[in-house]
């Protein structure tokens, strides 16, 4: 039987049998095995505290990206704080965190540090309510412990304004679910045979097809993705994040899923830019590492200097990675001063060549590391 019988895949008669091809996939998951050998290789070179601001730099992009996808933007230093209070990191003072980001936190740490453990209906309906803490998503109350009731109509995705709306997705009715995540969750755990990494492509596939809860489904498939991948590497550490990936190609992460769901149980295309967007975020998380890494020689080369707190401060931001260019002004904001002290400390910097004025025009004066 082809797609031509059914409008989704989840109506096909053997769903979920989802098949790919093998020989096809074969190119793409020898060089995700590649690029994973690759950092994995460069990672065990480092020590312990470097894998550990390493994991911190991917975890805290993993939370903020896979809010972003949705919409939601937290903040970066409240989420990197979580994190490392969590993981027992010493990041210096902890910027005040809320309960959304504590339970978008919660989340991913539990997908990840504890990935050997099984999946359970439960262990999804906390993920969920750690995602909800108010039961509310903007200002609509949703189910939370519990599969979604369809009691406002089908589970549908849409866009476009309200009386012009394109429904790209209709999922399973409720009355399915029960079932539906009972045989997931055991696939889940099961040995299958899969590749490990193709296990984790078709798990996200499969449960944002099934979309069984009124909220917060690419979030929690995404987590699961990462449950996966942390199976698939052996270790409860993230050195790379698939849900950064996902946000840097969202408009063809959507049209993918889109057009898998509406088409075959025959799912290689999708697998085929699941690996893609997978070597890309390996990628990524090489030019992380390399980042870490210079921050390390940064500090073993300054980290007898007498630089002030605020200084400390400003320079490991800019370590870290500097959203736009460092001017005074940014400096006061971030360091809680006076204009005037903010250039003191920049221009005593200078002096000592641990900054230097950037070549790059603008309106304002702004420095950069020198090395």
């Amino acid at each position: 039987m082809t797609s031509g019988d059914w409008r989704y895949i989840w109506q096909a008669p053997d769903w979920p049998r989802m098949q790919y091809n093998t020989v096809t996939l074969q190119q793409p998951l020898a060089e995700a095995a590649y690029t994973q050998g690759i950092l994995l290789g460069r990672l065990a070179d480092i020590g312990m505290s470097l894998r550990d601001e390493a994991s911190l730099a991917v975890l805290t992009s993993d939370v903020l990206k896979t809010s972003e996808i949705e919409g939601e933007h937290l903040n970066p230093e409240s989420v990197r704080s979580s994190i490392a209070r969590r993981l027992g990191i010493d990041i210096g003072a902890l910027a005040p965190v809320d309960r959304h980001v504590e339970g978008v936190v919660e989340m991913v740490l539990d997908a990840t540090g504890r990935a050997a453990a099984p999946l359970t209906d439960e262990r999804l309906f906390g993920w969920h309510a750690a995602l909800f803490p108010t039961g509310y998503s903007g200002l609509s109350k949703i189910r939370i412990g519990g599969w979604r009731d369809d009691a406002r109509g089908a589970m549908q995705v849409v866009s476009g304004p309200a009386h012009r709306q394109r429904v790209h997705f209709e999922a399973p009715p409720a009355t399915r679910l029960d079932g539906e995540m009972a045989r997931f969750i055991e696939w889940v755990n099961a040995e299958t045979g899969d590749p490990p990494l193709i296990k984790a492509g078709l798990a996200h596939l499969w449960f944002v097809t099934l979309h069984p809860f009124d909220d917060g489904n690419g979030r929690i498939a995404r987590a699961l993705g990462d449950l996966l991948l942390a199976r698939a590497d052996r270790s409860p550490q993230r050195f790379y994040s698939l849900s950064a990936q996902i946000q840097r190609e969202r408009s063809d992460y959507y049209d993918i899923l889109e057009s898998t769901q509406k088409g075959s149980l025959d799912v290689t295309a999708w697998l085929e830019w699941f690996l893609a967007a997978l070597v890309h975020a390996i990628a990524n998380a090489n030019a992380s590492l390399d980042a870490v890494l210079a921050k390390a020689r940064f500090w073993q080369r300054w980290g007898n200097a007498a630089f002030n707190a605020r200084q400390v401060k400003v320079l490991n931001r800019l370590l870290d990675g500097f959203d736009g260019k460092l001017t005074s002004t940014k400096w006061a904001r971030i360091g809680k001063c006076s204009a005037d002290t903010a250039l003191r400390d920049i221009v005593e910097l200078v002096d000592r060549g641990v900054l230097r004025r950037s070549e790059a025009g603008g309106r304002s004066t702004s420095y950069e590391l020198a090395h």
